[in-house]
């Protein structure tokens, strides 16, 4: 038994540092781009962008299993008042409903999806960033990181979600709670988050590392930089 998981973990491990390895090599190669940029104010679908209906499945080839039992949200950093959450203390802050899009680096976008969580504002307000806070540095619990401003962070679109649809987010989609930046590729929108730390410096993330955006603005057609 342990030498068939042993195998199966060899496995999982090769098939991740190929499908990093290919995104890498679009990443040097350019893939997807088109060289043209768009005004989010008059085109809904940013370019090379396509339409789905369905939520394509994209990780790293971990999707950790989080229960609600152990489950906790750290926010801390360079904050008045830093804060670790339980699942019920997430559940006790102000729950909202939003509308948006989301739009994949891969090159598919997806309308009017419906989501329910807690608004960064009011996370904002919770911790109370100081002064000299710059960034926001999301972790997950299968390792991966990336990092916005804080300004895109606190736009009023952002939101860390828990239901998609009307039902509880999917573990293979980040659930039980992912980040939801709709203005920016969904790659910023960090799957299983565990901790929010907001930083005085940048600090590039995992995919930003390997030749990704900084970025990361649709309209603007930042895939690579």
């Amino acid at each position: 038994m342990a030498d068939d998981e042993g195998r199966a973990d060899g496995l999982i491990g090769q098939l991740r540092e190929k499908l990093i390895g290919r995104k890498q090599e679009w990443a040097r190669e350019g893939r997807l781009l088109t060289g043209t940029t768009a005004d989010p104010a008059l085109e809904r679908l940013p370019p090379g962008q396509r339409l789905v209906k369905d939520w394509p499945v994209l990780d790293l080839g971990i999707q950790p299993d989080i229960s609600h039992a152990a489950f906790r949200l750290d926010l801390d950093g360079a904050v008045e008042s830093r804060r670790s959450l339980s699942w019920v203390e997430f559940l006790a802050l102000p729950q909202r409903e939003a509308v948006s899009d989301m739009h994949c680096v891969t090159q598919w976008s997806r309308y009017d999806n419906r989501w329910k969580g807690v608004a960064a504002t009011d996370l904002l307000a919770l911790v109370r960033p100081r002064a000299e806070a710059r960034h926001v540095i999301f972790h997950s619990h299968d390792g991966y990181t990336t990092n916005v401003r804080l300004d895109q962070f606190a736009a009023a679109d952002v939101f860390l979600v828990h239901e998609w649809e009307g039902k509880p987010i999917p573990r293979h989609h980040g659930g039980p709670l992912r980040v939801l930046i709709p203005r920016l590729y969904l790659w910023k929108s960090a799957k299983w988050v565990r901790r929010i730390e907001f930083a005085t410096a940048d600090h590039k993330g995992f995919w930003e590392v390997r030749g990704y955006h900084n970025n990361a603005d649709p309209w603007a057609e930042e895939r690579y930089g």
